[in-house]
């Protein structure tokens, strides 16, 4: 059984996110389980005697209640019928709560709200989103505010000629054969910094050889403005899903993203993100529901 783990703040920013999830999961047949992180109370010594362990029983009540009352109210009653796992936690900190629900169910994708309000920037720069990236057992897919489910089926991912991105490629394709997703793989560079054909045909070649999927494009853009040019070319291609790779080296984005003469593009975050981890080996194994 594939799982699926939506985290929730039961914030407005988190609605479309909770929507897109469950489209997915459906699509996918994969189970999803919603989950609330509640922290824990102040603890005294009276209430580690006598307090806590009640008043701990009745905050985990208390949290599935809402997180049933947040399901229906953004789903419908009919969530009830699907295949759909409430599983409030309680743990003293957001981040290790998620990652103890998603170690529990084996969870194969973490999806998450971004701010209706934040750029792409600032998600991967977040303190507790790059930790979250890090340690998490799977990939994550972040979900701006904004956007309405749509099926994606144009899935864009920016390399930097390396090796990793090859393998996260590889895995890549687990999540769009089943959508019949075109991947886009795009390598912007400015003509100063690149390296020649050598590099790009070794890249072509090893793509081909490692990656058996029939719906891959491969473009080579020159540019100054290596942002601006991944963002228009998002809003050119019609993305509907950008790709991002979290290693120990800085990569493209990062690379990017980090330089003072970036300006903040509010438009730019408004594409699911799914951040993949040098380190976690995880492949998909999905299928579509018939």
């Amino acid at each position: 059984m594939k799982t699926f783990l939506y985290a929730t703040d039961y914030s407005k920013n988190s609605v479309a996110a909770l929507k897109y999830a469950l489209k997915l999961s459906l699509l996918m047949d994969a189970r999803l389980v919603v989950s609330h992180v509640l922290a824990y109370p102040v603890i005294t010594e009276a209430m580690v005697l006598k307090e806590l362990p009640e008043l701990q029983k009745s905050a985990l009540k208390a949290n599935r209640v809402r997180l049933e009352e947040f399901c229906e109210r953004h789903l419908g009653k009919e969530w009830k019928a699907m295949n759909l796992q409430i599983e409030p936690v309680e743990n003293m900190y957001v981040l290790e709560g998620i990652l103890e629900i998603a170690n529990k169910w084996h969870a194969e994708l973490i999806i998450t709200g971004m701010r209706g309000e934040s750029t792409v920037a600032d998600f991967l720069l977040g303190s507790t989103t790059k930790r979250l990236i890090k340690k998490a057992p799977c990939p994550i897919l972040a979900i701006p505010s904004d956007i309405r489910y749509a099926l994606p089926k144009t899935i864009v991912y920016a390399t930097d000629f390396e090796e990793e991105d090859i393998y996260t490629i590889r895995k890549l394709t687990e999540l769009a054969e089943p959508l019949q997703a075109e991947i886009k793989v795009v390598h912007i560079v400015t003509k100063k910094d690149y390296s020649g054909e050598p590099e790009l045909e070794w890249f072509k070649d090893m793509l081909e050889e490692k990656v058996d999927y029939n719906r891959i494009e491969f473009e080579l853009l020159f540019s100054k403005d290596i942002l601006e040019t991944l963002r228009n070319y998002l809003s050119d291609v019609g993305a509907d899903m950008v790709v991002m790779l979290e290693r120990k080296k800085s990569g493209f984005l990062k690379k990017w993203f980090h330089m003072d003469k970036v300006k903040k593009m509010e438009s730019y975050g408004r594409i699911p993100l799914l951040s993949f981890n040098e380190a976690n080996q995880q492949i998909f194994h999905f299928s579509l529901s018939r």
